[in-house]
Parts: C-alpha cells; sequence; structure tokens
C-alpha cells in the first residue's frame, strides 16, 4: 500500500503542514532541525495524535480524516513503529518483545513465539532469544526493536531517530544492517533522522522540513547537491549564498560578487563546497577568480580534515588537511586569504 498523507497540526507554537507520498518498498527520510515537526508526523501516522485537518491513508484505506469524522485507532493500524530509545519492556525476554504485538492482536503465544524467534534469527539475534534488554548492547536492542515492528508484516513503518542512541563505531554497522532489512521490506518506510549520512545510506527520497513546512524534497544526490535552504546547506557542510547573476559573476545580497565559470541570469543561489577552498597566510596571486580576506571563526576536527568557519566578504567553510592546518600556524582569530576557483562554484536558479 502507498502513504498518502497530507495534514494539518497546531501544537502550541508548532504550526505543521505536510504533504506526503511513499510508495511500497521505498524508504523516505524526513530530515530537519529540532521543533521543525518531524516526530509530530510520525504520530499522526501512527495514530498518537489526530491531525486538524486533511487525510491520512494507505492507499484506499482512510486512516485520519477529521472532515469525515473517520480515524483508525493505533492498534488497529498497520503500522509498525521503531522509537528513538527503542521502548522495549525491561521485564520481558527478546523473544516477547518482539512477540508482544502479536500477542495484542490475540495471536496465540505459540504462534507469536515461533514468528518472534524466526525475526531473531533474521537479525542475528537467536541466541539472545531469552535475554531481557538489560543483558542487550545498543545495537542489538536496536535490532530488538525493529524486528518487534515488522514481526507484524504492516504495511507501514516509522522509525524515530533509529540510530541516534549509538556509538559511531556501532552506527556503522547498525546502519549497514538497518539498509539491509529496509531494502528486503515490502512496505512504505519513513525514517525521521537529523544525520545527512543517514540520509544517504537509507533513503530513496528525502524530505526536509523547517518549521512546520517541507522545504525541499528530492533523491538525496540531488538534495545534497542543490539545497535550497541555509539549514541544509550547512547540514551537508555547503556555504549557501543568494544573488542575482549577472552573466560572468553573481552579485550577492550583501554586494559582493562571485565569478562563475558559466553565464547567470536573474535569481539563483550560489553553492560553495568546503574542499573547494583554499586559504593561504597572504593574498595570493595567480589564476583563481574569487579571493577574499578572511578571518578564522572557529577550527573542528572533522574526519580526517579540519574544518574552519571562516568570516569575511563571504561567510565559508574550508576543508584543510591536518599537516596543512599546522603548517599555516592556523587558530581562531587568523587572518588568512581564501579563494575560490571559478569552476568550482555551483550556480542553479531560486
Amino acid at each position: 500500500m502507498s502513504l498518502v498523507a497530507a495534514f494539518a497540526v497546531q501544537r502550541g507554537s508548532l504550526n505543521l503542514e505536510v504533504d506526503l507520498t511513499v510508495e511500497p518498498g521505498r524508504v523516505l527520510v524526513l530530515l530537519g532541525p529540532n521543533g521543525a515537526g518531524k516526530s509530530t508526523v510520525l504520530r499522526v501516522l501512527a495514530g498518537l495524535l489526530r491531525p486538524d485537518a486533511g487525510r491520512v491513508a494507505l492507499t484506499d484505506l482512510v486512516l485520519d480524516e477529521p472532515a469525515a469524522n473517520r480515524r483508525v485507532p493505533p492498534y488497529d493500524r498497520s503500522v509498525g513503529m521503531v522509537f528513538q530509545d527503542y521502548l522495549l519492556f525491561p521485564h520481558l525476554s527478546t523473544v516477547d518483545n518482539i512477540a508482544f504485538g502479536l500477542r495484542s492482536r490475540r495471536v496465540p503465544k505459540a504462534q507469536a513465539r515461533a514468528s518472534a524467534y524466526k525475526w531473531l534469527e533474521r537479525v542475528g539475534l537467536a541466541e539472545y532469544a531469552k535475554v531481557k534488554p538489560g543483558g542487550l548492547s545498543g545495537g542489538q536492542a536496536q535490532r530488538v526493536a525493529l524486528a518487534r515492528a515488522l514481526v507484524g508484516s504492516p504495511q507501514l513503518l516509522l522509525l524515530d531517530e533509529p540510530l541516534a542512541a549509538l556509538d559511531a563505531r556501532t552506527k556503522l554497522e547498525v546502519r549497514a544492517d538497518l539498509r539491509r532489512h529496509l531494502a528486503e521490506y515490502a512496505g512504505a518506510t519513513i525514517v525521521v533522522s537529523h544525520d545527512p549520512i543517514d540520509a544517504m545510506a537509507l533513503a530513496d527520497e528525502v524530505a526536509v522540513i523547517e518549521d512546520g513546512r517541507i522545504v525541499q524534497s528530492g533523491s538525496p544526490t540531488e538534495v545534497a547537491r542543490r539545497p535550497r535552504t541555509d539549514y541544509v546547506a550547512r547540514l551537508i557542510g555547503l556555504t549557501l549564498l543568494a544573488g542575482t547573476g549577472e552573466g560572468s559573476q553573481v552579485r550577492l545580497e550583501s554586494g559582493t560578487s562571485v565569478a562563475v565559470a558559466e553565464p547567470a541570469h536573474g535569481s539563483v543561489y550560489v553553492a560553495i563546497r568546503p574542499e573547494a577552498v583554499a586559504i593561504y597566510p597572504t593574498e595570493p596571486h595567480g589564476s583563481p577568480r574569487n579571493v577574499w580576506p578572511a578571518r578564522v571563526a572557529s577550527a573542528t576536527p572533522f574526519g580526517s580534515a579540519v574544518r574552519c568557519d571562516l568570516e569575511g566578504p563571504i561567510p565559508l567553510t574550508a576543508d584543510l588537511t591536518a599537516t596543512a592546518f599546522a603548517e599555516l600556524g592556523l587558530a581562531p582569530g587568523s587572518a588568512v586569504w581564501a579563494t575560490v576557483k571559478a569552476h568550482e562554484v555551483e550556480v542553479y536558479a531560486r
């Protein structure tokens, strides 16, 4: 079944209006800052929160439609959900945690436990059948929570920050495992996350939500290559600037101009990747057409690089190797020159 949801919710200062469609076998990742409304979307779809207006349906099965006074309660929805902290019952074994949803639907105990055992085998935890959640690692608890959500073969799977509670090393392994299970799942899936790596690894499509509205959607590659808001750009490390194309340059709203390789006209965005920014201790002379004085505002380890935020006529982010950072003698407050080659500047219509 396809998920087709267009609804509105007013809760305190949050005025949420979304329009989502997810086809069977597809994974949509909802990205957005804290308080944007991501988890509220999941609560509505799960039936834990009633929308004020609109409609939520799985193909022709209407789950919520306030105007027609139609509503399917949470326990009657074909929806599986994995919460951020997993919410496993501490007094139940892993097999009984997984079987719980089936038992609540009056599936006979033996049948429910048999299905749960099969899922324990699928997630590689058959030997932990009798272990309670307190005896599981974070990655193991995540697998049990996923198995519990999927054991009833739901039409819709909802995951709220499923990797957020894991340490960096465990997250790599569990993310790959989760990707495999989602690829095998035939229903529609929505994953809430704030991590762009999760989106790139798990999503068929990404929807970015800010202040209760979906501001951009598309494939992970499309969204990463052409962000349309500052939040999205910062999330993936880009500098995003709005301006007006004037042929071989773009005049920014601040008045500064950026040289570009291809002619640009009208209202456009300029996007500059951190690896395209070069830093020099003195003003360079040569081929770069974009040269600006700057000051290092902050420097943070970023994988094998050092990510520098630069203040100046244009706010920039630059990635340097640790060796280059040390050789330049950089520190917060250092005065530098930043350059970007014209062909490294991406320009697209607003």
